[in-house]
């Protein structure tokens, strides 16, 4: 989308060159034979699943992984032929479509491998699917003690392949952690070689998240899976111990002033009037609230960028509004551009700085950034 003449003045720019140079960036950083999956779920984390698939997909991509296999169906719908990886695997009575729209499902549950191969097996072909093997993490993944009878017990299902082995890393990002990560890297070494013994020929081995990427070479196998640091995100997310690369954020997020009016001291504003003025004050109103994704939680504690100033959200943020303290920008007026996370002349505002003023990480603001926020699309 470019043209926002129709909508209402709030709007997310996504850079797909930052995108794109964040790519390349970890490509050099990987190195030769090892293949990058974005990561594309929860809508590319708020900065739109299609338009950057298609940018990644024409970078070359060879995988893009996702939640749900619905995320991938919708992939599929806009013509991304890319490989999918399923990530949290797939629901029952989903395997049928799952083997039409050729997505490959990561693999936990012997029921649901079984049902990957009925359904493989009715549509006459053989079907791949990834292995998750749980090192410590304790969400998804075979426990580590029961692979081999999880994989004795798989031996019958002859319509699918074991063509990948994976596990996640819990504490990547953790510098006081990194003994009990180095843990989980050997026991899915040993877990690999445990497949292998089987008679298993996986192609695909991968291990890292983008803090394992970033800081441990040894976790790369030959496919790492990034999604943070491929949208700039990564103050909070990797290890701040290691030197950080040239990440460069990927998404901002703008409105415009609605309305302006000028209030004497004592005057309290918004949901509770939890802000009471304590002089003359100019306040602007801002058409964005917490439907939108400016989370309620920065009422009165968050600020915004307005002609190269910081100023201050002035009482609670509500559904669809927002006030701001504009008393201290000369000239502000109605139409101005106010930068929630971005760039505004000499000084921005980062998606990891909003995030720490009430305590979350920088991928909720981003994904919870609502569908009705359009999303403009910039290549240079």
């Amino acid at each position: 989308m470019s043209d926002l003449s129709s909508f209402r003045p709030t709007w997310a720019e996504i850079n797909l060159a930052n995108l794109i140079h964040n790519y390349r960036l970890m490509k050099e950083c990987v190195g030769n034979g090892v293949a990058i999956m974005p990561a594309l779920k929860a809508n590319a984390y708020g900065h739109g699943a299609i338009e950057c698939a298609r940018a990644l997909e024409n970078e070359g991509a060879q995988w893009f992984g996702v939640a749900l296999p619905e995320e991938g169906f919708a992939l599929r719908r806009s013509g991304i032929t890319t490989d999918l990886l399923c990530l949290a695997g797939f629901w029952e009575g989903q395997e049928d479509i799952l083997v039409e729209q050729r997505l490959t499902p990561v693999i936990f549950r012997l029921d649901l491998l079984e049902r990957l191969n009925h359904a493989a097996r009715s549509a006459g072909v053989i079907v791949d699917y990834h292995l998750k093997v749980d090192t410590g993490m304790g969400r998804l993944g075979v426990r580590h003690s029961e692979l081999g009878s999880f994989l004795d017990r798989s031996r019958s299902f002859e319509s699918t392949r074991l063509d990948g082995v994976m596990t996640h890393l819990a504490s990547a990002d953790v510098p006081a952690k990194r003994e009990f990560t180095e843990k989980q890297i050997n026991l899915f070494q040993e877990a690999l070689a445990t497949v292998r013994s089987r008679g298993n020929h996986p192609r695909w081995v991968h291990v890292a998240n983008s803090a394992g990427a970033h800081a441990y070479p040894d976790s790369h196998g030959n496919l790492v899976r990034l999604g943070g640091v491929l949208y700039g995100l990564w103050r909070d997310v990797t290890d701040r111990s290691k030197e950080p690369l040239d990440w460069r954020p990927v998404m901002a997020l703008h409105t415009r002033i609605m309305l302006m009016k000028t209030v004497p001291p004592g005057t309290p504003l918004g949901y509770g009037g939890t802000f009471v003025t304590s002089r003359e004050s100019r306040i602007a109103t801002l058409p964005i609230g917490y439907e939108d994704g400016l989370a309620r939680a920065l009422s009165n504690v968050g600020h915004v960028l307005v002609r190269e100033r910081r100023v201050p959200i002035a009482g609670r943020v509500s559904m669809d509004l927002t006030l701001i303290d504009v008393t201290d920008v000369p000239g502000a007026e109605i139409g101005d551009r106010a930068v929630i996370i971005g760039v505004d002349g000499p000084i921005h505002t980062t998606a990891e700085e909003v995030a720490s003023q009430i305590g979350r990480l920088s991928y909720e603001l981003t994904c919870g950034i609502s569908d009705r926020v359009p999303r403009v699309y910039l290549r240079e």
